[in-house]
């Protein structure tokens, strides 16, 4: 059984930085396709960014230039390092796992395992 955590969320203001923590446990996930998703109250879940397990990455149009996404197979873990956070970056962030990369890897089917979120909120 594989266990998503995340942590590192918080109250920033516009302009900060935070980086948000995803821990994997059950399973080494080494070989795995990671991805941040993230949903605003009254919003669809939306695809943030991804990290194959060779280390490529890809990321929403909205947040190119800003976020960067990384792993570290050895703690098992992947990060969103977010810069210049805005107020429509307002919302929880949820890291996913699946065991293969998906053409489609921003849609939210394309993942099977998936973390209970951490709530990132950008105001002034």
């Amino acid at each position: 059984q594989v266990e998503l955590v995340e942590s590192g969320g918080g109250l920033v203001q516009p302009g900060d930085s935070l980086r948000l923590s995803c821990a994997a446990s059950g399973r080494t996930l080494s070989n795995y396709a990671r991805a941040w998703f993230r949903q605003a109250p009254g919003k669809e879940r939306e695809f943030v960014a991804a990290v194959r397990s060779n280390g490529a990455t890809r990321f929403a149009d909205s947040v190119k230039g800003r976020f960067t996404i990384s792993r570290d197979n050895a703690k098992n873990t992947i990060y969103l390092q977010m810069n210049a956070l805005k107020a429509d970056d307002t919302a929880t962030y949820s890291c996913a796992a699946s065991q293969n990369w998906n053409v489609q890897y921003w849609l939210p089917s394309s993942y099977y395992y998936w973390g209970q979120g951490t709530q990132v909120t950008v105001s002034s």
